[in-house]
Parts: C-alpha cells; sequence; structure tokens
C-alpha cells in the first residue's frame, strides 16, 4: 500500500468517525433520537443558558452537527460540512469553558477535539474516498476551506458574545 492510499483510507475512517457520532450527537437534539430533547427540550436547556431563542438554536446546533456530520461523513461538500461543524463546536465548548478541559468533568475536551478534527478535515480536503473525490469536486480547494472556516468562526463568535452579554446583563 503506498502512502496516498494509506492516507486516503485514514482520511475515510476520520471522516467516518467524527461524522457518525456527530450526527448522532445532532440527531439527539432535532428529533430527541438516543435519548436527546428533541428540539423542544433542548431548545429550553439552550434558552436556560442564554441563546434566545432556545429553538431557533437548538434547530442551528441540530443542523451544525447532524447536517455538517453527514457532509463530512459522505465526504461530500466538505469545507462546508468541516465549518459547520467547527462553528457549532466553538459554541457548545464555550458552555464548558466555565468546567475546564476534561470532559469527565463537564469540560470542553469533546467539543474541543470535535472542532478541531472538523477544522483538519476541512483543510485537508475528504481524500479520494468521498463523494467530493469521486466528484473531483472544485469546491475542496483549499481557499474555500478557508473562507468557510472564517465565516463559520465569526459567526459562532457573534452568538456566543450574544448569548455571554445576555447571561451578564440577567444575572
Amino acid at each position: 500500500m503506498n502512502s496516498e492510499h494509506a492516507l486516503d483510507i485514514a482520511l475515510l475512517i476520520v471522516r467516518l468517525g467524527l461524522g457518525l457520532a456527530l450526527f448522532a450527537h445532532g440527531t439527539q437534539k432535532l428529533f430527541g433520537w438516543f435519548g436527546g430533547g428533541g428540539i423542544a427540550g433542548t431548545g429550553a436547556g439552550m434558552e436556560s443558558m442564554g441563546f434566545r431563542p432556545g429553538k431557533i438554536n437548538a434547530l442551528l446546533a441540530g443542523l451544525g452537527e447532524a447536517g455538517g456530520g453527514l457532509l463530512l461523513a459522505l465526504g461530500l461538500l466538505t469545507p462546508l460540512g468541516g465549518a459547520a461543524v467547527a462553528a457549532t463546536m466553538i459554541v457548545a465548548g464555550s458552555t464548558h469553558t466555565a468546567n475546564g478541559f476534561f470532559a469527565g468533568k463537564g469540560g470542553f475536551e469533546l467539543p474541543g477535539f470535535f472542532g478541531l478534527t472538523a477544522v483538519a478535515l476541512t483543510l485537508s480536503g475528504p481524500g479520494q474516498y468521498s463523494i467530493d473525490g469521486a466528484l473531483d469536486n472544485q469546491l475542496t480547494e483549499p481557499w474555500v476551506g478557508i473562507t468557510t472556516l472564517v465565516i463559520g468562526v465569526l459567526l459562532a463568535v457573534i452568538l456566543v458574545a450574544r448569548q455571554r452579554a445576555w447571561v451578564k446583563a440577567n444575572a
């Protein structure tokens, strides 16, 4: 096996692992699957944390995770999927920073890892064993990944700033 073939297999494994895990997390928020709260339950939780309106934020988080995760798993529109996941994980991670790093203590470890892995896939591209690879999709060019990441990060930072301002004003 040559190194290019090995890299494509490695990218496939990472995409499937990350993408399917995120898809499961997103469907908890969207549909209540796997013990999740669905839009209503997740929206109430979002509202209580200062992400208002809660149901819209639950929908966006669910779509960022499930939709972005599915795009990554398939290797379809990889920069869009990766940027959606990265932005969603910035917001998710912001809700855990007070608990430190480790997930066992409620920290930002898991959203941080998911987000950084999504960034890496956005910048590397999905590899040949992907829909983008099969279609020779020009949307996997590095500039597309960088552009989508910049837009996603800016939107996430704005959302977190709005949430923190609401929490501060209502403390």
